[in-house]
């Protein structure tokens, strides 16, 4: 079945022009045009992607962001930011996108990071389990994570990430492995993209994110999960 994707774009004519690409490229397409609509659709479920712009009607698009992910749902989302706004792209992939896109923006770059986020990893095996380590608790099933007894709110590609950690751990994993197995990327780009991603989990899952426990640095060669 071809993926779906929920597009939330208040230009009219940027809604044609994508909507129109995305088809031809066999994907079905749903369009929002103001964010209570985009919320109210994609908490219905059934969507393999958000296309997400941060300036909308009603509900500004990091509104939108927000609201998904303290609800649970980890349907990948691709921001789209003007670029005046810098500060949006941090704030949105802070609150859980998993990409983001500046306009103006070529339709081949757009096509590739939808690509690649709808991606998946293959489960494994280990999807069944439970992790745990010290106040960490992490249920690969439900994708739930705990500390104590509060918790913790990751993104899609955020819990991706640690759920390959967990699954690898003891190994030491290259940045290109990362952004092969997790991020869908078959060639390397040159990108920050796996250590913010990193520095992001240690913030929410280590008690002290400066020396880390869990996602060690392994000097020139990438990470490692403590075993």
């Amino acid at each position: 079945m071809n993926k779906k994707i929920l597009l939330v774009e208040d230009e009219p004519g940027l809604v044609v022009t994508l909507s129109d690409r995305l088809r031809n490229e066999g994907y079905q397409v749903e369009t929002a045009s103001d964010g209570k609509q985009a919320l109210d659709r994609a908490l219905a479920g059934g969507v393999d992607l958000i296309i997400l712009d941060v300036m909308l009607p009603l509900k500004s698009g990091l509104d939108v962001c927000r609201d998904l992910r303290s609800q649970n749902v980890t349907t990948p989302i691709l921001m789209l930011t003007a670029r005046s706004q810098i500060v949006d792209k941090v704030v949105g992939l802070k609150l859980g996108a998993d990409d983001y896109l500046t306009k103006p923006f070529d339709m081949l770059e757009l096509l590739a990071r939808v690509e690649a986020l709808l991606r998946r990893p293959a489960p494994s095996g280990a999807a069944n389990a439970t992790f745990q380590s010290g106040t960490l608790r992490v249920d690969l099933k439900s994708t739930t994570v705990w500390r104590d007894t509060q918790k913790v709110m990751l993104s899609a590609r955020e819990f991706q990430l640690l759920r390959y950690f967990i699954e690898h751990r003891g190994e030491t994993i290259s940045r290109e492995e990362l952004l092969k197995n997790v991020w869908g990327y078959e060639s390397t780009p040159n990108t920050r993209t796996v250590d913010v991603h990193v520095a992001w989990l240690r913030q929410k899952l280590e008690d002290d994110p400066k020396h880390p426990r869990l996602i060690l640095t392994v000097q020139g060669l990438g990470y490692k999960f403590a075993d």
